[in-house]
């Protein structure tokens, strides 16, 4: 998986975190329920760095290439979401 940094402003996440967060094998890949993101062709996905660190991340894909928007620390729901995801499928 090829990513595009020029959307993403650093914040309390590095860009290896994140990327690392899209190759967690239990990472959920979201389509949004509201038209102002699908209209922006816009995805979400929750997923672990390889610390363990839950993050949240708002990206566009063409496929071959994504292009991280904006991504932060996964929110408790999130947290309680993704685990309970998770487990469905261990």
């Amino acid at each position: 998986m090829e990513f595009e940094w020029s959307l993403y402003s650093p914040n309390q996440l590095t860009p290896e975190e994140i990327s690392e967060s899209f190759e967690d094998p239990f990472s959920l890949r979201l389509l949004p329920d509201s038209n102002r993101f699908s209209n922006q062709n816009r995805f979400f996905s929750l997923g672990r760095s390889n610390s363990g660190k839950g993050i949240f991340a708002v990206y566009s894909s063409t496929g071959k290439i994504v292009r991280v928007v904006a991504a932060r620390p996964m929110t408790e729901e999130e947290t309680f979401f993704y685990d309970r995801k998770t487990h469905e499928y261990t």
